[in-house]
Order: C-alpha cells, then structure tokens, then sequence
C-alpha cells in the first residue's frame, strides 16, 4: 500500500525510546510553562507540501518577531521520524517543536519527561479545545495532560479504480458495498471477471503500523468510534472485532486480496482495484486513475454521514529541551490559527483537526470537491490510542492478526484472545 507518511519505525525502536531524556513523571511542571522567548528551532515534515508550508510560515512569522526568530530545518533524514526525535532527545539536541509526531510515539516521549505538558501555559487547555473541539480528547495523555497537538487527520477511506470497477460490472458512481458481504461478494467479481489480479491488497506484511490501514479502521467504523483501548482495557475481543477479522480472513482465503507483499504501486498499475487511502491520496493518483472514495464497510451497513474512521493524524509537541517556551507557544498558535491552517489545507490537502472545516473553508472546498469527502469524514474520526509501550502493543497485535487472519494458522478466537491478554498486559506496565 502506498501511505504519504510512511513509517517504517520498528519495535525495537521503542527500546531507544525507553532509553531516553530521565526518569519518568513526564514534561509537565508548571516550570516549564513561562514566558521566556528569544530564537528557537522547529522540524518540519520533508513532505514537500509541508515543508514549504512550514518555510512560508516561518518566514511570515520571523518578519514581525526579529527577536524571536524561528529557524526551520527538514527533520533529520533517518529511518524514520520517530527514530530520528528519539535520537535527538537522547543527545539532548531536539528542537523546540516538532511538526510530525506520530500518535503512537508521542506517550513514549511523555512518559520519559520529553515532552512538556501545554495545559501548564496559562491559555493552554482554552485554545487547543477551541481550536479541535471533542476531537481534542482522543489525544490527552492517560492523566489528562496534552503533550501533543492535534494538528492534521488523513481520514482513511476506501479509494477505487472506476474503470476497473466498470470492467467488472459494478457501477461506479454507486457501488453499493457498505456491508462486509456486499464488499466480498464485489471483490470476488473484480478478480474473477479479470478487471484486476487483487480486488483490494492491503499489505501483509509485519510493520507494527500496518493495522491502521487494515483492520482498525474498519473496526472504528463497526463499532461507531470505539478506540482499540478503552479504559486501559483492549477492546477489540467480542462480536465486532470478531466480525472484523473474519471479514479480512474471508477476503486473504478467497484470494481476492493477496498473502504476498506488492512489488509496486498495486492502485497505480491497475493490479488492484482498490485500497485503504487518505486524501493525500488524491494529488498522488490525479490524472492517472479515475478514482472514488467511499467509506470503509462495516457488517449490516452504514451511511457515510454515520461512519467512523482511523484519523492518521501528524501531531505537534513542544519538547523539554526547549530554552524558549514563550516564544515556541506562541509559534504554535499563529501555524495552527484558521488563517494559516486554512493556508495548510490550500498547499497539502491535508484536514486539520478542527471542526467545521467545509463552513471554515468553503472556497477551497467549492474549488476542489474531490476533497470534501474527506472534510465530511474528518469530523467522524478516531486515533490511536494515548498508552504506554504503545508500539509494542500494536507489533504484537499484528503478528497475532496476521497468524489468525491473513495465513490462518491460528482459530480466529484464539487469535483475538491471545491479542488481547497481550495488550492488556502490555498497557498495565
């Protein structure tokens, strides 16, 4: 599958995490929130949309504030964004503010005192939930203090080929394959009209991400937003996530989506008809591809105005080693203003996480409607959740998953049991 973020951190990054900045307790004091300010450093995305929305900005910015000036630098090449943050607090060189922070990393970082808690500014708490609204409590750390920024969602939907829909007799401007047994019965025309070799091909592989572009979000969709863990408990262990699985099973066994990892762009060859996508999707396949979005399945079916997603959000923090915490707060607010989250939309097509965006931004909107679905669905979403040993938790789950679900080497209940007793045991530490 192609992802316009990609991760490629893997578990054993979560022992540098471990590792690093202290001894716990989180970055949370109220001595932390002053007003100090002079120069700062802030990492960007080397996403080209991004970084030269965050150049734009900044230099926006240092013209009004000559004695604070921001410096904005790519975040250090790596293999991946997490690895290279880790590695930073570690050595003690991270920037002020990072502009990409993955929900699953960022608890890590809190729980070893890395990150500073923004509730602890005077205007700390206000602004962010004016800002994002409910969506802002999805990413409170487990004791209520906001250590991340929710800043920007791909909601993931089903993106598809409408002439290889055609090609197999599905009409593609209504589809009809909301329900798990509509799907399945739609997939098996695809590959066995011949339209395409796979009728959707999520990866198989073993990334501790790749849940999120396969199973969670159309768990979120079938339990109408249930987060994978609630209360410190995992969820996913009863009839929806059962329903879930046996879902994706049906689909590996009935060869419509591959067990073998693409050697390509599946969508962009023609070799798959669909797959999992967010609206960075849209600028990768336009004018390649007649493509259409609908939302994820779920087992009796639902409408899109009342079906929820994974968000596949990019955070920002504001990290302990910062030397000039009034001057990065104030940074912080004038990016994520309407104006210039209006700004960011413009140049990435990326949702910021606030609501209302259609009202906020209806020229953008009216001048690119392959995109207001997205806007629509990026009211309705659901992140990761904000635990400890976080990537830990979804590495397991995945390899529990993919035994039960994509090899089925493992009763499906089995599976569900033994994941669920791991991430339990995983998020109790």
């Amino acid at each position: 599958m192609k992802k316009r973020t990609a991760i490629t951190a893997m578990v054993g990054a979560t022992a540098l995490l471990l590792a690093a900045c202290g001894n716990g307790g989180g970055g949370g004091s109220e001595e932390t929130a002053n007003t100090t300010t002079g120069p700062i450093t802030v990492w960007f995305s080397n996403n080209e949309q991004e970084l030269a929305w965050g150049k734009s900005v900044t230099e926006q910015w240092n013209k009004d504030h000559a004695d604070q000036k921001v410096t904005a630098q790519e975040i250090p090449a790596g293999a991946s964004s997490e690895e290279a943050i880790t590695a930073a607090i570690t050595a003690g060189t991270a920037p002020c503010l990072v502009y990409n922070i993955s929900a699953a990393a960022a608890p890590q970082w809190e729980r070893q005192g890395g990150l500073i808690d923004l509730k602890t500014f005077s205007d700390g708490e206000d602004y962010l939930t004016k800002r994002s609204g409910d969506l802002l409590n999805g990413y409170k750390g487990q004791d209520g203090g906001l250590f991340q920024v929710p800043w920007k969602s791909n909601p993931v939907m089903v993106m598809y080929n409408k002439d290889l829909f055609k090609k197999a007799g599905i009409d593609p401007e209504k589809p009809d394959m909301d329900t798990f047994d509509k799907f399945i019965a739609a997939s098996q025309k695809i590959v066995s009209s011949g339209a395409a070799k796979a009728a959707i091909w999520p990866s198989p592989t073993s990334e501790f991400f790749q849940p999120w572009f396969d199973f969670y979000p159309v768990y979120i969709a079938q339990t109408g937003g249930t987060n994978f863990v609630k209360d410190g408990k995992a969820t996913f262990n009863d009839d929806n996530g059962k329903a879930v699985w046996e879902f994706f099973h049906t689909l590996y066994a009935d060869g419509v989506s591959p067990k073998e990892k693409s050697n390509d762009d599946a969508m962009g060859t023609g070799a798959a008809a669909m797959q999992m996508a967010g609206p960075w999707a849209i600028a990768s396949y336009k004018g390649k591809i007649d493509y259409g979005f609908m939302p994820v399945p779920t087992k009796d079916g639902k409408t899109a105005d009342e079906t929820y997603t994974f968000a596949d959000s990019k955070n920002i923090s504001m990290f302990t080693s910062c030397k000039a915490n009034g001057t990065a707060w104030e940074f912080l607010k004038y990016t994520t203003s309407e104006e210039n989250d209006g700004a960011f939309l413009e140049a990435t097509g990326q949702m910021p996480i606030r609501p209302g965006l259609e009202k906020a931004y209806p020229e953008y909107f009216k001048a690119n409607p392959d995109y207001v679905a997205f806007a629509s669905q990026a009211s309705r979403t659901v992140d990761v959740p904000n635990v400890a040993n976080s990537v830990e938790m979804w590495q397991d789950f995945r390899n529990k998953y993919s035994a039960s679900v994509i090899f089925g080497t493992t009763p499906i209940p089995d599976g569900l049991a033994a994941a669920e007793k791991s991430v339990n045991d995983l998020i109790s530490q």
